[in-house]
């Protein structure tokens, strides 16, 4: 990775105009080493999977872990988030906070499992065998978050490298996974499920085994997660709701139209978010500054957010360009089954621009103490997403699912810049009254 890192840092110092010492620099050449390393082993990863099990197989595996990836943010209820925040501010209460995210991670892990399981052979098309949903939600569920609480971690204390490096690490080992069934010659559903929960379980041994040998032992702040409870709870919904309108589509997909469409479907948003990466390796190194910065209000972390944006709305809008015209090499990479899928991207391709712009209004309000506000919003746009889903879906299969992905995440935008200027124009009309009053 080094060999990489020193020409990625030159040229984002050029993009930023800043030095070789900023810490933001730093970290986001960091993850974006890391992001880009693993979007090369997930191209294998998603090429391996999406060729060998076909567009049915694969569709039903993305519809479990859409069910999977909606539960999963209430796991640990935001103390990863939590962790984030308070660490950024005061690096010396991190022992504390890590064994709380532990110790709530392992708690609510087992419950909502359980749940999860419940409720997908419920939502789920019956022709989805419930080995699979137990298999893929308890690998997402509850083992995938010790690895997420491990990159937390690191970004707390903003050591993104290792980050990165859990990003990595995690990639590889599924392709490992998935490579291995395929060298066996036993590439169905089934098999990949098992292969699947195993890489699961090394990459949360590895990531917590990470933490504790280079960030410290693990101790309980009990008394803190009472009062912390709520803001937790804000941030675990915010993320719940942000995988519905990114990922209920998947699930809705698989019940009221068929899993060859949801699999052409997936395979087209999963080159969005391939897109997307050089971005969310910019906000993943930037969210600890957005505490920071947001201390004294949302003018400060809006400031900090629109320093960043140009550039990161500049990149977005050549990628949805660039999207739409190399759309038609999809199936030549994936296969025949997938052809459909050019037009799906095609629909798609506005989406990081569009995410983009809602994530750099949705951080610097988190940043500056408005996490309910966001979460607000966030729910809001969820169940807007899901009543458009019931009406399209079902007339218009995965076209219905691609309008309103882009309706819902282009709704999400305006409404946290909307909430983002009233609350400035509340403040700016505070401070000139007081102004009058002296």
């Amino acid at each position: 990775m080094t060999c990489f890192a020193n020409p990625a840092r030159q040229l984002w110092i050029r993009i930023r105009g800043g030095s070789a010492s900023s810490p933001l620099a730093r970290n986001t050449v960091s993850m974006l080493v890391g992001q880009v390393s693993r979007l090369v082993v997930q191209a294998f990863y998603f090429v391996l999977m999406a060729r060998n099990l076909g567009p049915h197989q694969y569709g039903a595996f993305v519809a479990v872990a859409a069910v999977a990836a909606i539960v999963g943010p209430f796991v640990g209820c935001g103390s990863g988030l939590l962790m984030v925040k308070n660490v950024a501010r005061d690096a010396s209460v991190f022992a504390e906070y890590w064994g709380n995210t532990l110790l709530m991670t392992l708690s609510t892990g087992v419950l909502f499992s359980f749940l999860a399981i419940v409720g997908g052979a419920f939502a789920l098309p019956g022709s989805i065998p419930p080995a699979i949903i137990v298999l893929v939600t308890i690998s997402d569920v509850l083992l995938w978050r010790f690895v997420e609480a491990g990159m937390w971690a690191f970004q707390a204390r903003e050591r993104m490298e290792w980050t990165a490096g859990l990003n990595v690490f995690s990639s590889a080992t599924r392709m490992a996974g998935i490579a291995a069934i395929i060298l066996l010659h036993r590439p169905t559903l089934m098999a990949w499920a098992v292969a699947y929960a195993i890489s699961t379980i090394l990459c949360s041994t590895v990531a917590v085994g990470s933490v504790l040998w280079k960030l410290g032992a693990p101790k309980l702040g009990l008394e803190k997660i009472p009062g912390e409870l709520r803001e937790g709870f804000y941030f675990s919904i915010g993320l719940s709701s942000l995988t519905i309108y990114n990922d209920i589509d998947k699930t809705m997909l698989a019940r009221l139209g068929t899993l060859d469409a949801n699999g052409v479907y997936a395979a087209a948003y999963r080159l969005i978010d391939v897109a997307f990466v050089p971005v969310r390796s910019l906000l993943a190194a930037a969210y600890p500054a957005f505490f920071r910065n947001g201390q004294d209000g949302l003018s400060g972390s809006l400031a900090f957010a629109k320093r960043l944006l140009p550039r990161a709305a500049a990149y977005s809008a050549a990628m949805a360009i660039a999207l739409f015209v190399a759309a038609p090499m999809v199936p030549w990479a994936l296969g025949y089954q997938y052809d459909r899928t050019t037009e799906a991207l095609r629909w798609l391709a506005l989406l990081p621009l569009i995410k983009t712009l809602h994530y750099f209004a949705a951080d610097p309000l988190s940043g500056a103490g408005h996490q309910g506000l966001r979460t607000f919003a966030q729910v809001s746009v969820a169940l807007f997403n899901v009543g458009l889903n019931l009406w399209l879906i079902p007339l218009y299969s995965w076209r219905g699912a691609a309008w309103s992905s882009v309706a819902s995440d282009g709704l999400l935008a305006l409404m946290l810049w909307g909430c983002a200027a009233i609350l400035l124009r509340r403040r700016q009309t505070v401070i000139e009254a007081r102004e009058i009053v002296a």
